[in-house]
């Protein structure tokens, strides 16, 4: 076992906090391929069991204690970063506390911790992620109580984007993951799974603009919760589809940034030979376009509101 002991260093500075979700350094927007096209699925209830495995893939976060970093009110377990995240715990009585990860890409992500082990992703490659726990100490000023350069190796690319965390939070009881399996029934390809749950939840979900204009700082999507009440803003929306396909072992990303000037959420997924396939909303039969459920959802004619792909700045991945 690796243990690192740390005092307090109160060292304090400012916390940039961008909207609904933390940090400060943009990533650069990316490039959207073509995808192959995806045969209208149906309902799964109007299809036969298809080819593919519908099982459940659900994979599970465990801190082994091999790798540990902690001060007498934090933990950071590093054991399992070659899967592509990391679990912190707080058990102090600060009632504001951040956990501050930059990556190899100088990207800074910032999270609230709530107390209780949370998982949270690695999502820039290998390299070195110094990773910072705060604690407040009036009004927007933090002090670092604990700072670590943790050394990653990645497994696998797909590993941040096939396991739960903090914002893709689910398990193997989770409602969303029934649901997945049922949808995933008549399947013959990862693309049939996409295009089926992906039906879904534009058919089935609304947008809840109460909840939008109400949402605050640190908003964190309830899987099961969103689920149930089939209702959410477009966090709540990219956050279920995400535990969907991760859930069929397909690789998601939950993208955050800016559509214009508005601040949301999106989805990139993996298809095997097909690599990724970023920011789809809408399939016509024959192309995928911004795989956004929010704005096909909420438009009557999904074909009206195709943003362009430039306007779709990525600032952070989950």
């Amino acid at each position: 076992m690796t243990t690192r002991q740390y005092g307090r260093n109160f060292l304090p500075f400012f916390l940039c906090l961008c909207l609904l979700l933390g940090g400060c350094s943009p990533h650069d927007s990316s490039t959207v391929p073509s995808a192959p096209s995806i045969p209208d699925t149906g309902s799964a209830a109007e299809q036969t069991k298809g080819s593919r495995d519908n099982s459940a893939r659900v994979l599970s976060p465990s801190a082994d204690g091999k790798d540990i970093y902690k001060c007498d009110a934090a933990t950071v377990d590093a054991s399992n970063v070659s899967e592509g995240y990391l679990i912190a715990a707080y058990k102090g009585k600060n009632k504001k506390v951040k956990l501050q990860i930059t990556g190899p890409d100088q990207v800074t992500y910032t999270y609230t911790l709530h107390g209780g082990s949370e998982v949270f992703p690695l999502t820039a490659g290998d390299g070195a992620y110094k990773t910072e726990i705060l604690e407040n100490i009036t009004g927007t000023k933090y002090a670092a109580i604990l700072s670590e350069n943790i050394p990653v190796k990645l497994s696998s690319q797909f590993g941040p984007y096939l396991y739960p965390n903090q914002y893709v939070n689910f398990n193997e009881k989770s409602l969303a993951v029934a649901e997945a399996v049922r949808l995933s029934e008549p399947a013959n390809s990862d693309l049939d799974v996409v295009s089926a749950v992906y039906s879904y939840i534009i058919s089935n979900f609304t947008y809840d603009y109460e909840k939008s204009a109400e949402v605050s700082s640190g908003y964190l999507p309830d899987v099961d919760t969103v689920f149930q009440a089939k209702s959410g803003i477009c966090f709540d929306y990219a956050s279920v589809m995400a535990t969907m396909l991760r859930s069929q072992g397909i690789p998601t990303r939950l993208e955050v940034g800016y559509m214009g000037e508005e601040y949301h959420a999106w989805l990139s997924i993996h298809i095997r030979d097909s690599g990724w396939i970023n920011g789809i909303i809408e399939f016509d039969g024959k192309n995928w376009e911004l795989l956004d459920p929010t704005f096909a959802a909420t438009s009557s004619s999904p074909k009206d509101f195709i943003p362009e792909n430039s306007k779709y700045i990525t600032k952070y991945v989950y």
